[in-house]
């Protein structure tokens, strides 16, 4: 069977690629702080030697409209053309071009929706930001096949926080269930307190820094319940406009999980987000 060599977690913060690749007056005083953030946070995945990586984000409204709006989709494509022009306009960041793992997307649908989730897929996805900033982080080759799976937090009625976590322990069970040699990343991005076009948007933290602590320290520990209850639909308005980002890291906290505890834990208090990297080793990975 499959091995998860690791669970990874992380904010997609856009604007790092710019930062760091600056120079000169051009470079963000914070940049080489984040830089070696990074670095030290790539190595964890380095370390856990995967051959493929399966990649949850969210599509910020550039493939996947109102029209048309699935709660969870999976890519099933043979490759994966990234980022769209206003992320090259607005954070410079690279086109990119990504192998895809049909028979491991392929699986996740069929055992998925046998499992009580009933998926959409895509054999047309390009990706965003969600999933090209993590390989860019962690994976700058972007060498490994990936299998993208996209949740919904951002149009309502979105699904509940419970329904990611349960998501993500029905990933984790059957990646661990796969007639497969491979070895697994499961690595997901999501958002801490954040505010997008409204007054707390550009502060010199995130909107809602009480909000952060609480949640770092949720993810840490994979404290499923005490994250449950105290996170609504309702409530995650409360912290930021694009907090329902949070759903993200909750569904990997059902991947790695309950109360288990992060073998790496990082962040950065970055201009208007905290920035977080968490990564758990299920099959005792040494911890850097």
């Amino acid at each position: 069977m499959a091995t998860v060599a690791a669970v990874i977690a992380s904010t997609h913060h856009p604007f790092y690629y710019r930062a760091s690749t600056a120079t000169g007056e051009d470079r963000p005083p914070f940049a080489d702080e984040w830089v070696a953030k990074i670095e030290a946070f790539r190595e964890t995945l380095t370390r856990a030697r995967p051959d493929v990586l399966v990649m949850v984000g969210s599509d910020h409204f550039h493939q996947i409209w109102l029209d048309n709006m699935p709660q969870f989709l999976i890519g099933k494509a043979p490759h994966y053309d990234g980022n769209f022009y206003n992320e090259e306009r607005e954070f410079g960041l690279p086109r990119m071009f990504m192998p895809g793992h049909e028979e491991l997307s392929t699986y996740l649908l069929r055992e998925g929706i046998d499992a009580g989730f009933d998926l959409a897929f895509s054999n047309e996805l390009r990706v965003d930001h969600s999933i090209t900033c993590p390989l860019i982080t962690l994976r700058p080759a972007a060498d490994l096949p990936i299998v993208p799976v996209y949740t919904n937090i951002f149009a309502p009625p979105m699904p509940r926080p419970k329904r990611f976590v349960e998501l993500g322990k029905t990933i984790r069970r059957l990646v661990e269930a796969w007639p497969s040699d491979q070895r697994v990343a499961i690595i997901g991005t999501g958002h801490l307190s954040l505010e997008l076009g409204g007054p707390r948007q550009f502060g010199p933290h995130g909107p809602d820094p009480e909000f952060d602590r609480k949640a770092v320290g949720w993810i840490a520990s994979a404290d499923l319940g005490s994250a449950l209850a105290e996170v609504s639909l309702d409530s995650l308005w409360e912290p930021g406009n694009a907090t329902h980002g949070f759903m993200d890291f909750m569904l990997m906290m059902g991947v790695a999980g309950e109360n288990a505890k992060a073998d790496y834990a990082d962040s950065l208090d970055l201009f208007h987000t905290m920035e977080a990297y968490f990564t758990w080793y299920p099959n005792g990975v040494d911890a850097p």
